[in-house]
């Protein structure tokens, strides 16, 4: 009998994890105890995803704001400081901050506008064309900003970022100026060492900086990229991933997790005889559709997973299919005519326009964000995702 289901994504219960944990056990356990209870079965090639979160915290890798800030001192001299670019986040850039600026004596703090990299406004683009303002050239001071928009509150927190960050800033003891611009030559003319803080955009950001004559150019990938005084690390990203824990420490991204993953699949083989996929996820990458956010605040979707899931989809769009290539069919020779073109498709069918459509993202990806949409941030209290029948088509 044909499946009459695809893809199935289930949100997998499992103890509250701690450092030190077998993660390894944990997983398998869950994920098979919660077959057991719901009454499914494993099939090779299903995917078992763990959130980062619970890695991270079962490997310890937390550090302290003085961790940040002796990191932050000794690699950019510890007087002003230019911090470009943060993201506006309590549960994200916060808690950085107040590290950051307790290695300073002074935080220029440029804020790109109208909105951060990943989308939260500091004021809408219908208030710049009413104010005449021209986001990619003009630099805005802190009080040209109050002049001529006022208080703006994030939609969804309430917070008035530009007023929590400087508070911030002045309570780790150390003296605040805002400014506003999204070139980020211009924070130059401020002071000469830089700590840029964008994610996404920071290996060219670190580029133009350094060739218009800054004398010190720090991501927050070079910001505890190695331990200070025994705190937690990440080799390849830093500070970027991480998330506040508690008010004066942060959870980094997880390091080298590839031997988890690759002793999950083991275990899970050794123990069903089925051949699972693993991966370690974090944000996922969609855009919230009222607040135009997007979720993409981790350095990358997935720091680790099994080889299965290299690559990206290779799929034919049947609805193509159905409204050209076989228009006059309907019914059973319609049926018949899709799943034999399916079952012949090329193994890359780049410039086919049959698979026009059909978003040709890494596996990793888009895995990750269904995951992440699965798991939710809040209590669900899922840290493990088993995502079945991915790999299936129209004709499995």
């Amino acid at each position: 009998m044909e499946r009459k289901v695809g893809t199935i994504s289930r949100g997998i219960r499992c103890p509250i994890i701690r450092e030190g944990d077998d993660l390894v056990k944990i997983v398998t356990d869950s994920v098979l105890e919660a077959a057991e209870s719901e009454g499914f079965e494993l099939r090779d090639r299903d995917i078992i995803a763990v959130t980062e979160s619970v890695v991270a915290r079962a490997q310890g890798n937390y550090a302290s704001i003085d961790h940040i800030a002796k990191d932050v001192k000794e690699k950019l001299g510890g007087g002003t400081i230019g911090v470009i670019f943060p993201i506006l986040s309590r549960n994200r850039f916060s808690i950085c901050l107040k590290g950051i600026a307790k290695g300073a004596e002074k935080i220029v703090l440029m804020l790109s506008y109208p909105s951060d990299e990943v989308g939260n406004e500091l004021v809408s683009v219908d208030k710049l064309d009413e104010a005449g303002i021209n986001p990619y050239s003009d630099v805005l001071t802190l009080e040209k900003y109050r002049e001529l928009f006022g208080e703006n509150k994030h939609p969804f927190t309430g917070v008035d970022y530009v007023q929590y960050y400087s508070d911030l800033i002045k309570e780790a003891g150390a003296e605040v100026e805002i400014i506003f611009a999204n070139d980020s030559r211009k924070i130059l003319g401020y002071t000469k060492k830089v700590l840029n803080c964008d994610i996404h955009t920071r290996f060219r950001t670190k580029k133009i900086l350094k060739a218009c004559g800054a004398e010190i150019v720090c991501g927050m990938d070079d910001i505890l990229a190695s331990s200070v005084e025994g705190s937690g690390y990440n080799d390849k990203y830093g500070l970027l991933g991480s998330n506040k824990s508690t008010e004066d420490t942060i959870k980094l991204f997880p390091n080298e997790c590839t031997d988890l993953v690759m002793d999950i699949q083991k275990e899970v083989l050794s123990r069903t005889g089925k051949y699972v996929e693993v991966m370690v996820y974090g944000d996922g990458a969609f855009k919230d559709p009222v607040g135009k956010i997007w979720e993409l605040a981790d350095p990358c979707v997935s720091p680790a997973s099994t080889p299965g899931l290299d690559g990206t989809p290779n799929e034919v769009k049947l609805k193509y299919l159905a409204d050209n290539d076989f228009k006059d069919l309907s019914g059973e020779a319609l049926q018949e005519a899709i799943t034999k073109r399916i079952r012949e498709k090329k193994n890359n069918l780049v410039g086919d326009m049959a698979s026009q459509g059909t978003t040709p993202r890494k596996l990793t990806d888009l895995i990750g964000s269904l995951c992440d949409l699965t798991s939710g941030s809040g209590d669900k209290g899922t840290p493990i995702i088993l995502v079945q029948g991915y790999f299936d088509n129209y004709v499995s």
